[in-house]
């Protein structure tokens, strides 16, 4: 085998993670984690497109069976990394669905696939995400465990009497405190856009993104944007997974 091949198959058993068989011709879409968080959140999504849908996630290093490796606190590196992950993927279509820091990554990553003059991406989710150009200045990553945690409580992304375990807190803070980082430090570089097309999703009550900052992504991509606004907080998604996937379904395969 080619040893550029080789190191793209090695690098796809380490980043992607499918769950389920798809048809040869299904549109793929990668669904990429929110802060602290790991592939097998996307396991009821590929479970509910499959197999019109070829879903993966992609999981980080920190996590899961990646446990022992060290987290990346870089938006850009970890996009770099992931892109390059991706990069056998995109001889069929293509789209890309990101929450919370997920956005930010799947955002970055549309941008290398974009230079890189492959196929058109088929479209971009970004979900509980504001757009790169609005800024608040949040720095969870610099607060103690107790505030680390008063954080994933107040957004309810992770079950809440495990945060009460210690062996547990032990194994997520490492990650959900370098993802805060990357996210926290990320900063946009002005004028970029993708070309694809971007569907924002937020839920009504989300701390996290306002509508106006939802709508900004407008700004970041030359194709078409819309924006969608589900009931719930920062994590609708899981509670409203329902239309959330008939919502990506629609998208990726209209009638």
């Amino acid at each position: 085998m080619n040893p550029r091949l080789a190191g793209e198959v090695q690098d796809q058993d380490l980043w992607i993670r499918r769950y389920h068989e798809a048809r040869d011709d299904a549109v793929q879409l990668l669904c990429l984690p929110h802060a602290g968080g790991s592939a097998s959140f996307y396991f009821p999504v590929s479970a509910r497109l499959t197999p019109d849908v070829a879903v993966a996630a992609v999981q980080y290093p920190g996590r899961q069976d990646r446990r022992a490796e060290p987290c990346v606190d870089s938006i850009e590196k970890l996009a770099d990394q992931v892109a390059a992950a991706v990069r056998p993927l995109t001889g069929r279509p293509l789209a890309l669905f990101g929450h919370s820091m997920g956005a930010m990554v799947a955002y970055e990553v549309a941008l290398r696939l974009e230079a890189d003059g492959g196929p058109p991406l088929s479209r971009l989710f970004v979900s509980g995400r504001r757009a790169p150009s609005t800024y608040r200045d949040e720095r969870v990553h610099e607060r103690d465990d107790s505030g680390v945690i008063a954080e994933l409580q107040q957004l309810s992304g992770t079950e809440t009497d495990l945060l009460g375990d210690p062996e547990v807190l032990e194994m997520i803070l490492p990650a959900v405190r370098s993802d805060y980082a990357a996210v926290e430090r990320y900063r946009h570089e002005p004028g970029l856009a993708v070309n694809c097309p971007v569907t924002a999703l937020i839920g009504d009550d989300d701390v996290k993104v306002t509508r106006d900052e939802a709508r900004a992504w407008a700004e970041h991509t030359t194709g078409a944007f819309d924006l969608r606004v589900l009931p719930g907080g920062h994590f609708y998604l899981v509670e409203r997974s329902k239309e959330v996937i008939e919502l990506v379904s629609g998208a990726l395969m209209p009638e």
